[in-house]
């Protein structure tokens, strides 16, 4: 029997119902929420679509001289240098980063819930009597202002309607459509191609040091925007990263 998409979905509800009735999305509950769908939303892009490879003498050339830059450096140089007491063999390096934000957009939306805002013209489609119902009569009008307001329940029965009802294959067929040609309304490129150019040099960095991704599924290990890595030691934390930038 093959898994559908509904299997994760009573604990986003769950969720939803714990969440306080705000007339405005809490972030914080949004982004657990949707990092249970990552896993099946991860573009796949090759790397060298996306990046230059680093200058020999600065391996991190968009990166501003600073103590993040250098924190970076000194990691790496700490953790490859068998005479380090922070030494890591080369099997355990594997270093983990942080999606939305980091290394993909996350503003002024996720892109997770654009893909489900996108779509809700479809379920309308198959489900006549959602129409006039909000929020979806809402989504449908094109009041991006209104939607802003959303509450935490009427996001996430905008997320489950949209993301339920279908096997994980079908699923990730429609959302690599959908990436196949959704663009930014602003910088009217595609998702996949809105990264972070330090993010992507620090990857770069990585790899070209020995570090490798971790072991997750194909969809997921392939992605080169959103490569997961891991190490025993402790990369600089985020928000040195974004005022160093």
């Amino acid at each position: 029997m093959k898994a559908t998409t509904t299997d994760g979905l009573s604990s986003l509800d769950r969720e939803a119902k714990m969440s306080t009735r705000s007339p405005t999305l809490n972030r914080r509950v949004l982004l657990a929420a949707l990092a249970k769908l990552a896993i099946l939303f991860t573009p796949i892009l090759p790397l060298s679509a996306l990046a230059q490879a680093p200058s020999v003498t600065d391996p991190l050339p968009s990166w501003n001289d600073g103590p993040a830059k250098q924190a970076i450096v000194d990691f790496v140089k700490a953790t490859t240098d068998s005479a380090s007491p922070k030494f890591v063999p080369p099997e355990e390096r594997i270093a983990t980063f942080d999606q939305d934000g980091t290394l993909w957009v996350e503003h002024p939306v996720y892109t997770q819930v654009v893909y489900c805002l996108d779509h809700v013209g479809d379920l309308v489609k198959e489900k006549p009597e959602l129409k006039d119902r909000e929020p979806f009569k809402t989504v449908l009008s094109g009041d991006r202002e209104a939607m802003t307001k959303f509450s935490m329940d009427e996001l996430f029965e905008i997320v489950m309607a949209t993301q339920s009802g279908m096997t994980v294959e079908e699923f990730t067929a429609e959302v690599n459509k959908w990436l196949a040609t959704a663009k930014d309304p602003r910088w009217h490129r595609p998702y996949t191609e809105l990264v972070y150019q330090p993010m992507q040099e620090v990857l770069t960095y990585l790899r070209a040091n020995g570090y490798r991704p971790s072991s997750r599924p194909a969809a997921a290990a392939a992605s080169c925007a959103h490569t997961p890595f891991r190490s025993t030691a402790s990369l600089p934390s985020r928000s040195l990263a974004r005022r160093s930038l």
